[in-house]
């Protein structure tokens, strides 16, 4: 059986470094087809992400798909909200799968989900995973009935639940109970540990029911989901110490550009450092125009960065001062780092633990010759007034240096080169 994310880390990365033990949980399998993804119990931590096309329209929905899943989403929501949407989605995967793509599809519900799963058993039966926001349920008694008949759905087809509880939409009779009980103490606790609490409460109350009407405990991933840094990190920690779910993280509304992902680092690189996390969303608002794969890369270099998991080689180059006033390096490192990752579809199924090489491109000769040699493969390019020349080193040797206007082919050959017989034949060329 095939499976999109491997069992154990990648092969050839080291040892994480400083991390936290991982957090013992239950194992949840997500899959379609010959493809699965296991969340929890040690296994990788899972990338995914979510469209932003109109479901209903099938041919978008699963071109996006398509590309979030080639820039590396292991699981890739779609939002169900319409009968127009819920009718597509066999559609949708109909064309992935026609496309070669075996990528789960998570299935987003809110409101109405529970007639949705109900009136259209394709869609039912076509997700991979359901995602359900008890708080967008109703109230009172229909909020219980509504919550009812879409888990009995999920233990009908044996699809795993996301229970996800997000602060913009929590159970506000929950909450208004729980500020009661804290009004009524010596020393009551601010409104927002209320709500911390609220939502931790909401999640594994809503688990521990699910479980009651049947649905396997290993078929149950929690969420609660905050917009602030500091309060993720306290509502995850309390989360992780009350259940043994596998648990999704992610910063809700996280933003644009360096705002999303800063903070979502932030967040994220705390509570995983404790081995807290089993899958990660970056929920980043893209720029007009962006491509939705933006969230995708983040979320896996946040997990390289960590040293958790390697996806592409990564290219170390330097800032730039004074000494480098050419752009030279500078168009080279970008022009490197989106070649390695053009090529990662490919490579990561013919070169095993290519993913983990580590390429240099630097600027001058202060740090430019060091750094290179102690990566797998580097290139130092002269610096202002230096002689112009650009020393290549591979696996800490000098083999090669390139002078001319053809620097950036010359070496994108060498690295081609170098990785065809590293991680092809298991043996590094002699002055490649």
């Amino acid at each position: 059986m095939n499976s999109v994310v491997d069992p154990v880390v990648s092969a050839g990365a080291p040892a994480p470094v400083g991390c936290g033990a991982r957090r013992a949980t239950r194992s949840v399998l997500v899959r379609w087809g010959g493809c699965e993804v296991r969340l929890g119990a040690g296994a990788p931590i899972v990338v995914q992400s979510m469209t932003n096309t109109d479901t209903a329209d099938a041919e978008a929905t699963a071109r996006q798909v398509r590309e979030l899943a080639r820039a590396g989403s292991e699981l890739v929501r779609i939002t169900v909200n319409t009968p127009e949407a819920a009718r597509q989605v066999p559609a949708i995967r109909e064309k992935l799968d026609r496309a070669g793509v075996s990528v789960p599809l998570v299935g987003d519900f809110h409101y109405n989900g529970h007639r949705l799963l109900t009136e259209f058993p394709g869609c039912a039966q076509t997700l991979s995973k359901y995602r359900i926001n008890p708080g967008n349920m109703g109230t009172g008694k229909k909020r219980g009935d509504n919550f009812a008949r879409m888990i009995e759905v999920a233990c009908r087809y044996d699809k795993p639940v996301r229970i996800g509880v997000n602060w913009g939409s929590l159970d506000q009779e929950l909450l208004a109970h729980m500020m009661d009980d804290n009004g009524r103490l010596a020393q009551p606790l601010d409104a927002a540990a209320v709500m911390r609490r609220a939502l931790v409460a909401s999640a594994v109350s809503n688990a521990r029911r699910a479980e009651a009407l049947g649905l396997s405990p290993n078929g149950i991933v929690l969420s609660s989901k905050v917009s602030q840094v500091q309060d993720l990190v306290a509502v995850y920690r309390d989360l992780s110490a009350q259940c043994d779910y596998p648990l999704h993280l992610g910063l809700t509304e996280a933003g644009m550009g360096s705002k999303g992902i800063v903070a979502s680092t932030a967040a994220l690189a705390i509570l995983l450092q404790e081995g807290i996390g089993d899958t990660i969303r970056v929920s980043l608002t893209p720029d007009p125009g962006g491509r939705r794969t933006r969230e995708v890369v983040v979320a896996q270099e946040i997990l390289q960065s960590l040293n958790l998991r390697a996806f592409a080689p990564m290219v170390a180059a330097c800032p730039g001062c004074g000494r480098t006033s050419s752009t030279v390096f500078q168009k080279l490192a970008a022009s490197i780092q989106g070649y390695l990752r053009d090529q990662m579809p490919v490579w990561k199924t013919r070169y095993p633990g290519v993913e983990t090489m580590h390429v240099a491109v630097m600027g001058c000769v202060v740090n430019g010759p060091g750094e290179s040699r102690h990566a797998d493969i580097g290139i130092s390019l002269p610096g202002t007034g230096e002689v112009p020349a650009a020393p290549v080193y591979v696996d800490g040797k000098h083999t090669v240096t390139l002078k001319g206007d053809t620097i950036a082919e010359e070496f994108q050959a060498i690295i081609l080169r170098y990785v065809e017989h590293r991680y092809g034949s298991g043996t590094p060329p002699d002055g490649v």
